[in-house]
This record gives C-alpha cells, structure tokens and sequence, in this order.
C-alpha cells in the first residue's frame, strides 16, 4: 500500500474514533436482539430495556447509535466500548443461560483490528478509480453485527497488508500445482494466463495470507513436488469489500480464495459442498438474469480449481470481470459503499435525491423480484453483493448482481423461506441501509412511499402481505454467534416495516 503521510493519527485520536465506530454496530444488535423500547424518548436519546437483566440503556441517535448511557443509583452513567462489551456478555448470559467466552475476546479483536486500520488509512493512498474506491470504503462495515472488523485475533502485520480497509493491493502468489492432483470444473482458462507453469504442472495462484495461514500443513506437497512457488504475478490484484475476493484490473477479473479466518458469521473457507453445486447455481442465476427485460447483468463465477489433497484450502473461483457486462460509460460502485460513504459518491451528491432514489430502486429491485418470481431463483442481494453502475450525472442505470455461493434455488429450500431470505437481503439490509444514508444526507426527503410504489409494481403473490405487515425478518447476529449456529443458519425476529407507515 503506498504511504503518503509521514505523521500518523494520534493515538488518542484514533482510539476515540476506534472505540465509536465499534460501539455503533454492538449497540443496533443488543437493541435490535435483547431489548425493547421502554418509554418515549428523552430529546434526542432513546431508552431501551435490556431483556436478561431489566436494565435501562440510553443512546443517542437511531441509525447509528452512540453514547451508551446505564442508569444507576437514580442518574445515567456514561459507559464505554469496553465496559459496553461486559454489558453485553452479561445480558446474554442471563437472556440465553449459557455462557461464551470467544464472543467477546472476538468484540474487542474487530475494535482493535479498526484501530490499526484507522492508523494505516491515514497513511494510505486511496485508488484513483471510483470502482475501487466503493470497495474499500467499509471502514465501520456490516452496521448490526458484534465485530465486523475481525481477523481472526491474528497479529495486526500478520492481515493488515491485505486489507481493503487500509488500501491494500500486492500481486497474487504462483504456485504450480501437478497435473495429477488438479481437480478444476468450469472455465478455469484465465488462471492459465496468470504467468507460466513449467512441463506436467498447471498454473494455481494462492491469496498470500491464506498460504501463509495454511503453509504448514502444505509442507509434504511443496517436498515431494506436487506443489512447487512460481513466484509471484506482475500486477496487482486489490481486495474487495469481501476481502478474500480480488480484482485484478489489468486482467479485469476477479479471484475468490479460501481463507481460514473468521470474517463476521463464518470461517470463509470455499467450501466443497458450495463448490460441487457452484455450477448448476451459476447457470440457472446467469439463465435468469440474462432472460430479464432491462440491463441487469450476473458477473459469474465461471469455475473453479484446486489441489485434490488441499480441496479447500488451496480453492480458487474464476469470476466474471466488468468491462463486458457494465453498460458503455457508466461507472459500477459497491452498493455498500454508498451506505459507507467516499469520495465522489453520488449518494451524497444527489441534486435531486428522489428522481435518484427512484432510478435506484428501478434497477435493484425488478431483477431480484423477477428472478425469484420467473426461475426460482433468490438472490443473496444484500449490500456487499450488489453493484450500481452510474452515468456520467451520477443516476442508477444498472445493477449487477454477485456471488452465486449465496444464492439460494427453489425449490431447495421452501418458497416461504426463499421469499424470508430475499426480503432479509433485498429490503432489510439493502434498501432500509441505502434509504437511511440519503435521508440522512438529504433532510425531508421521505424514502419509503417510493419503495412501496416500487414493490406494487410487481404480481408476486407476497408484495400484498409484504405492505400490510406490521413487520420484517431481521437477522441475529448477535445471537447467532453468543450460541455458537452455524453462520448460514439465519434466523430472524420481526422489526417495524417501514412500508407500513408509507
């Protein structure tokens, strides 16, 4: 990453700001998961009670709470992320009756990993191009999850040179993997131009941390020849949002890798039984997409490679790039980073934040619903797998959907669960997220009349019940990691859907 500011942040500085981007997230799942409004508010703070103990919390704000406050002995005492942290703990312990000693030591790692990534983004040049620069915004990230910004309680040297948060790009390692032991399905032909294999041995590149996480256990193949170091690429490869996935622009393509770390809810491994089905997910989702009325385009993953003894430690999945599938003259940008915020995001910019907000929806939501609607299939559309491409004014004029890992097929699982999961990621952590950030840059614009004309648009047989119920599925994923489930296992309790008030 290039260094251009010779004097880093103060410490004091950076931990303040640490410890206030880490306290908004753990504050929307405790309230969100184990609390309840328990009177009006009091001017512009909220109060809450905490379901395992009674205890009354105060913040400040909605979206983004801050300045947790206990009351004790009569008064409000203000608390910070630490003490917040056992607070937590505390209440889980008694909401659930079990204990767990990894979540919290797993809070504290991601406020940790945010200092060290305040200290290096200081330090670091932002890429020139907008694309690039959506991806690595997300400095705070997934806003209702305990500890976004963990990495795996690794040294910070260990992660910090592959972080999108800290500007990171580095070439891709070579490896050479032999032909005996390639097990590949799909279109895997640009990992074959990455650089040259010698005789009997096909080209593999490897994430550098995930090949230092799991190099040990490699040693018997490096010795006995099935795996040998080709050096590294000539070009750069920068981590997206979901860090273990690259772009490569001088190549425009990007590479999916394992990596053994836990990154939110999951070890984010490429799993075999994801891979073995990867195929049939990605057709019936490209078949989809492609038979739409509109511009809305899959990047697919192509294929994927790997090492017969290292199945999922050495994976590699081949995406799509977006020079062939982004409409002429436009510009793709991650529909997280829109919510995060960075230089030139048309969000912020908006000179008329309704006519943008309806061109928004236009294009994100048709392909969604018609995909589960026509074919079956629902899309993981959630913020960090969806990218809207702009012109040159700024407007939506695209949406392009990824990552068929996540993608569910009817009828695999139920039509009532695959409608649950879509509205989840389509309307609870896409669009509440996108209508909040332009309301909050845009006073009095009111977002959700246009969301619900939006929705009334499409035949589905779930818009009706969908605008007339009092709620929506939010996803626990506080609970969900205090009892241990396995990070696909969603489960969800009702929030107040705000296309009823509209």
């Amino acid at each position: 990453m290039d260094r251009v500011h010779l004097n880093p942040p103060p410490a004091a500085d950076v931990a303040e700001r640490a410890d206030a981007h880490s306290v908004a997230p753990l504050l929307n799942c405790l309230l969100r998961e184990i609390a309840e409004p328990h009177r009006p508010p009091e001017g512009e703070r909220r109060v809450y009670r905490l379901r395992g103990s009674g205890r009354l919390l105060r913040v400040l704000g909605e979206r983004r709470p801050a300045e947790p406050e206990v009351r004790r002995d009569g008064a409000w005492q203000r608390i910070g992320h630490a003490e917040l942290v056992k607070l937590v703990a505390d209440e889980l312990r008694r909401h659930t009756g079990s204990p767990n000693h990894e979540l919290p030591a797993e809070i504290l790692d991601s406020r940790d990993a945010l200092a060290a990534l305040l200290t290096a983004r200081a330090r670091a040049t932002p890429p020139d191009d907008p694309y690039l620069r959506s991806e690595q915004s997300l400095l705070t990230g997934h806003p209702y999850h305990p500890a976004p910004k963990a990495r795996g309680g690794g040294p910070v040297a260990t992660w910090l040179p592959y972080a999108p948060e800290a500007h990171a790009r580095f070439p891709l390692t070579l490896l050479g993997l032999r032909e005996d032991a390639v097990v590949e399905e799909g279109d895997t032909s640009a990992l074959d131009a990455l650089g040259e294999a010698p005789p009997g041995y096909r080209l593999l590149p490897a994430h550098p941390w995930q090949l230092d996480l799991v190099g040990p256990a490699l040693a018997d193949a490096f010795a006995d020849g099935r795996l040998l170091r080709l050096g590294t690429t000539d070009f750069d490869a920068w981590p997206t949002a979901a860090i273990r996935t690259l772009y490569a622009p001088a190549r425009d393509l990007f590479l999916k890798f394992s990596l053994d770390v836990r990154i939110t809810n999951d070890i984010r491994r490429l799993w075999r039984h994801d891979l073995l089905k990867l195929r049939r997910t990605d057709s019936l989702t490209a078949t989809a997409l492609a038979a739409l009325d509109g511009p809305a385009a899959w990047l697919a993953d192509r294929g994927y490679r790997t090492a017969d003894f290292a199945f999922e430690e050495l994976a590699v999945l081949v995406r799509d790039g977006l020079r062939d599938s982004v409409l002429p003259g436009a510009t793709p940008l991650l529909a997280a980073g829109l919510v995060e915020g960075f230089e030139g995001s048309p969000l912020h910019g908006a000179r008329d934040p309704a006519a943008w907000w309806r061109a928004y929806l236009a294009q994100v939501v048709p392909p969604a619903l018609a995909a589960f609607a026509d074919h079956g299939v629902v899309l993981e559309a959630h913020l960090q797998n969806v990218l809207v491409a702009v012109d040159t004014d700024g407007l939506p004029v695209q949406a392009l959907f990824r990552d068929a890992e996540g993608v569910k097929l009817l009828p695999d699982v139920s039509r009532a669960a695959g409608w649950e999961r879509l509205v989840y990621c389509l309307v609870v952590n896409h669009l509440v997220e996108i209508a909040g950030a332009l309301a909050e840059h845009h006073p009095g614009l009111d977002p959700w009349p246009a969301v619900r004309r939006e929705l009334a648009r499409h035949g589905l047989p779930e818009i009706p019940a969908l605008l007339a119920s009092p709620t929506l599925p939010g996803k626990t994923n506080l609970l969900l990691r205090w009892t241990g489930a396995d990070g696909a296992d969603a489960r969800y309790l009702p929030l107040p859907n705000p296309l009823l008030r509209a």
